[in-house]
């Protein structure tokens, strides 16, 4: 039997309504409110000092929340409304650090771009996101000139003015847990990039979950060697926030600088692709010495490591090796591995054999692997959708799961990538789609067919390679088509190598089959990634 809300007993009613009425809302500017809350006068992020806009040197948790909501206030007055669109292409700042407070906490969209992108690859998002505001930083503002939209302002001075509104308090906004607060947009298979919707609820829930499995507290220091723009700094922006722990801005990655600021400032942790380690063991020879020797974790992912990295962070950097695993699609994290207690007696090298794995399920991650190999995992920081993208929508999220395009094993509740089933290329946790390389090098007149592929490199995980026939009676030399790509591409999305030849190899129906065009540079390795 059927029984109605009106046939409900009384006391059943009263515990639904009091439930209702506590259910609080999650929003990103949780993690500042608490921090202003508890810590107002610690030191919340030092800026990068060294910058072409003017530093905003160290400020307090008390200074981020006034700054954040100027911000908001800012915004109001230029008439940008709740739900519109903020994008801001920067290295890492703090103008970009308190965007990600100043734009979504007062119900606003923000859309990082990565800073190394074209002119034409940022046109398209900001077109694309339908930004009602641009900002820029000075560093790239003359290669983006012909980037427009309604508000439009250089970063530093020009930004200050016209976006920071300390004399006015920002409307409210009634927190939903369920609106986008960012837009990332990754690169894929096709040559345009998607916008990945993320709400504040699985922002949120990464930012937390993230921090309990790494142990983010206030006792941390945080340095920004992974660029902010990549999937909101990973959830740290806000994991560390929330915790009060002290965040130290690096705009460039170089291997001593990061020593030298972590010994500086006392960092205790930080995130980066395998090449940031390299960067780090590489400037560390002859320390001794090395800063943050037997105090600072390192959490890497972008592509799988070497096991004698793994190995080297731990002997001769002396800090914790830490792996994860996600897509910008998952806000990011699905797995992670760290050294547990039943690893301890093990010898270094045997260690790192089981932390080069991808990882177990993060708290609330389920995964399962198809009957392709393929990876597909669910939890509740997956997308929301792709951003005006239905379609892509529905192939990404079937029946309830989100299908990851890497192939993978589980053994013993540990996942390991053993393939890439979408074609794109990880290069120095970089994402490049080979069919947007395939169509730059086809728009060169002398080229008939090209195929990309990841190979692998010892500096950046995987560079790109490029595989080409020329048209018959036409001349053209590999660097004659790297520099065609750079005119047209990011450089870190143009080929490091070209090959040409006389065809490329396709099925009967047509189809290239990138895994064996790969397979010859990956033989004797156990997996097609690096």
């Amino acid at each position: 039997m059927t029984v109605g809300v009106a046939h409900l007993p009384p006391k059943v009613l009263r515990v639904s309504a009091t439930v209702a009425a506590v259910k609080v809302e999650l929003c990103l500017k949780d993690f500042l409110d608490r921090a202003v809350a508890v810590y107002p006068d610690r030191i919340g992020i030092i800026d990068e000092p060294d910058q072409p806009a003017q530093s905003l040197g160290a400020l307090t948790y008390r200074d981020v929340h006034r700054h954040a909501e100027a911000m908001a206030a800012g915004l109001d007055r230029l008439g940008v409304g709740v739900g519109e669109r903020v994008a801001i292409v920067s290295q890492n700042a703090a103008r970009l650090f308190i965007a990600f407070f100043g734009v979504s906490g007062w119900g606003r969209v923000l859309v990082p771009i990565n800073f190394r992108l074209s002119a034409a690859e940022v046109s398209y998002i900001v077109e694309h996101s339908g930004a009602s505001v641009l900002l820029v930083d000075p560093e790239v503002d003359e290669a983006l000139s012909s980037v427009a939209a309604p508000h439009r302002f250089v970063i530093g001075e020009e930004s200050d003015a016209a976006i920071f509104a300390f004399d006015t308090p920002a409307t409210p906004w009634e927190p939903d847990e369920d609106a986008t607060a960012t837009i990332n947009y990754t690169s894929g298979t096709t040559a345009r990039p998607k916008g990945v919707e993320c709400t504040h609820r699985s922002l949120w829930l990464n930012a937390t979950t993230f921090g309990w499995h790494i142990g983010v507290s206030d006792r941390d220091t945080y340095l920004h060697t992974l660029p902010m723009f990549h999937c909101n700094g990973w959830g740290h922006v806000y994991a560390a926030t929330g915790m009060g722990a002290t965040h130290v801005v690096l705009r460039k990655v170089d291997g001593p600088e990061i020593l030298r600021r972590i010994d500086r400032h006392g960092v205790t942790y930080l995130c980066g692709a395998p090449a940031v380690a390299t960067a780090a063991l590489d400037a560390a020879v002859g320390s001794d010495p090395v800063p943050g020797s037997g105090r600072v974790r390192m959490v890497v992912a972008g592509a799988p490591p070497p096991t004698r990295t793994v190995e080297r962070i731990g002997e001769e950097l002396g800090w914790e090796f830490i792996q994860i695993y996600g897509l910008t699609e998952t806000s990011p994290l699905l797995t992670i591995n760290r050294t547990r207690a039943e690893w301890d007696d093990l010898d270094p090298a045997e260690r790192a054999a089981r932390l080069v794995r991808a990882g177990a399920p993060a708290i609330g991650v389920q995964l399962r692997i198809d009957n392709h190999g393929e990876i597909l995992a669910r939890s509740n920081h997956v997308l929301e959708g792709y951003w005006h993208q239905p379609e892509a929508t529905a192939d990404a999220i079937v029946d309830g799961w989100f299908h990851t395009g890497d192939g993978g094993v589980i053994d013993d509740g540990y996942l390991t990538i053993s393939d890439r089933k979408k074609d794109v290329i990880i290069s120095g946790g970089e994402n490049v789609s080979s069919i947007e390389v395939e169509d730059v090098l086809c728009s060169h007149p002398a080229v008939a067919e090209a195929a990309v592929i990841g190979v692998p490199s010892v500096k950046w995980g995987e560079t790109v390679k490029a595989l080409v026939v020329v048209v018959a009676g036409s001349e053209v030399d590999e660097a004659g088509l790297i520099e065609h790509c750079r005119a047209h591409l990011a450089h870190f999305k143009c080929p490091t190598s070209v090959e040409l030849r006389e065809e490329l190899t396709r099925t009967a129906t047509g189809k290239l089959q990138k895994f064996k065009l790969r397979a010859p540079y990956w033989e004797g390795r156990d997996r097609q990634i690096n």
